[in-house]
């Protein structure tokens, strides 16, 4: 299993990093975890953005999302024809709002283009991945996914505020990929995001083996964020990069 950080920037895309996606391979299977804005001219550096197999939208924040409107658009008017369906897992009322975004009447959206799959908390299979799901803390409709390949485990929190069901996700895992968008010591709205050292201590009680930090917002100083989950996680920790690559196995 193969993880590729095509962006890392929380809330709005930075000088340096798209919003959130990532790209996960295993047996020639391509899976992308979220679409945020800006992420799709950054995806293509590292894959043919036609040969993706599934998409997956942990919830439906700009940030997460949005830039799969413009990969409707490649694959609706795609050279020499569209491009076959494929599926897009997310939340309850994903194709109405990526319809909404692009403003299109619902019927048909974008369903011509997109299998849509509204997913819920459980067990499901996206390719070679087994994967687990479990509702974060966040103020929409949130999922944290695990994904299992011969038998190496990678955790994504999505967005998230500190959760059981985030730790629970994590357990074991090889690598945890966890947002970490506040800092501790300023104020911040409650149930929404971590701080660098509440990432650590979710990865620390999950007993992971590797953390890296994402979701980092632009005006943040990415070296306190670093800094703080220093101090809560005794493992080995990164703050992701786009390009950057980790192979689980």
């Amino acid at each position: 299993m193969r993880l590729t950080i095509i962006g890392s920037s929380g809330s709005f895309p930075g000088p340096d990093s798209p919003a959130s996606c990532y790209l996960v391979e295993a047996e020639g299977f391509r899976l992308v975890l979220d679409l945020g804005n800006g992420a799709l001219g950054a995806l293509q550096r590292y894959t043919d953005m036609y040969r993706v197999d599934a998409v997956y939208l942990s919830h439906l924040h700009a940030d997460h999302c949005l830039d799969l409107c413009s990969y409707w658009v490649a694959r609706r008017f795609a050279p020499g024809g569209p491009k076959p369906p494929i599926p897009v897992y997310g939340p309850a009322g994903v194709a109405e709002r990526m319809a909404e975004a692009y403003g299109l009447d619902p019927d048909p959206g974008m369903t011509e283009t997109f299998e849509f799959r509204e997913v819920t908390a459980g067990n499901l299979r996206i390719g070679p991945f087994a994967i687990d799901l479990a509702q974060v803390n966040h103020p929409v409709d949130a999922f944290g996914i695990r994904l299992e390949h011969n038998g190496k485990v990678l955790t994504y929190s999505g967005d998230t505020g500190s959760c059981d069901e985030l730790v629970g996700l994590a357990r074991d895992a090889d690598l945890f990929l966890c947002e970490a968008s506040f800092h501790d010591h300023l104020d911040h709205p409650k149930d929404m995001h971590l701080t660098g050292s509440e990432a650590g201590e979710a990865a620390q009680r999950a007993g992971a083996d590797q953390l890296v930090l994402t979701h980092l917002v632009p005006w943040n100083d990415d070296e306190c964020t670093l800094n703080e989950a220093q101090g809560t996680f005794d493992g080995r920790i990164e703050l992701a990069r786009p390009g950057m690559v980790y192979e689980l196995g």
